[in-house]
């Protein structure tokens, strides 16, 4: 039976239909909609293919249709620019002849320039939290069903929380939350694919994070969560396969939105991506 990173692997592997045009599958695991993450993947992967001798920097996508993992994604994509240093292109995500997801990303030749970034939080390393063996416990038998049966299933991103109380706790905290990923096998060595499981992994959790101040998570019935839109810029070369800190923190909440924005580094403090996110977070009562 193929392991859970594989079969990431084999969803982010698109099928090629005609020029421009790609159709992606969904895992088939009972979920009710397409994980977005997946998605935003996706679609990274339909527009790196349209491009040669570059890499990208920045995404921006919209969800508009939550999507049905019964049926494929085909994505079709519009070479809007070929420049001299930079490459622009949109991604359509269409089911059922309507449009779920739309991006566009830019890509850039590699050049030297100025160099600054963030300072890494000062925060227990992945070696200092429980793994996921030892959540098995006590730890994840005191969470909700819904995040039990979560971290009881296989998947292709470890996730080390930090915070892992929040998620035993109907109390207000702090408005941050940084969790360690990785993916939970080695990677083939192509940067294309650590781009992708990056883009996959950095929905995870970040919409999440908008509800920390409220003593509230995604996972609660009273909850109507989705994402609306997701933003991805890539700094410097990393490997999804080692582990990052992804440092959250949600600036604003209004009009049943959340806004979040992450930071991901490397284990030394260097800076490889940043996101943001605003999502739906509607409570039903």
């Amino acid at each position: 039976m193929p392991s859970a990173v594989a079969n990431l692997l084999n969803i982010l592997d698109l099928e090629q239909l005609e020029l421009n045009l790609f159709r992606g599958q969904s895992p088939k695991v009972g979920w009710q909609r397409v994980f977005g993450g997946q998605v935003i993947g996706q679609a990274l992967v339909a527009a790196s293919r349209t491009v040669e001798g570059r890499q990208p920097h920045s995404l921006h996508g919209y969800f508009m249709l939550p999507g049905d993992p019964k049926i494929p994604i085909i994505y079709e994509v519009d070479r809007i620019r070929d420049g001299r240093s930079f490459t622009t292109r949109r991604v359509v995500g269409i089911q059922h002849g309507h449009a779920i997801f739309s991006m566009s990303a830019s890509f850039q030749v590699a050049e030297e320039g100025f160099d600054h970034q963030a300072i890494m939080p000062d925060v227990p390393g992945p070696d200092a939290l429980p793994s996921e063996e030892e959540m098995q416990g006590e730890i994840i038998a005191a969470m909700p069903e819904p995040m039990r049966t979560y971290y009881e299933r296989e998947r292709p991103i470890e996730m080390r929380p930090v915070e892992i109380q929040r998620y035993m706790s109907k109390d207000p905290m702090a408005p941050l939350f940084h969790v360690w990923i990785r993916a939970t096998e080695p990677l083939p060595d192509d940067p294309a694919i650590h781009q992708a499981v990056l883009a996959y992994a950095s929905d995870m959790t970040l919409l999440d994070t908008s509800l920390m101040p409220h003593g509230h998570t995604v996972f609660d019935k009273t909850i109507q969560a989705a994402s609306l839109d997701h933003a991805l810029w890539f700094h410097r070369p990393f490997r999804a396969d080692e582990w990052l800190l992804y440092a959250q923190d949600t600036p604003n909440a209004s009009g049943a939105r959340g806004f979040s924005r992450g930071s991901i580094f490397k284990q030394d403090g260097t800076l490889v991506a940043s996101v943001a996110q605003e999502g739906l977070i509607r409570d039903r009562e």
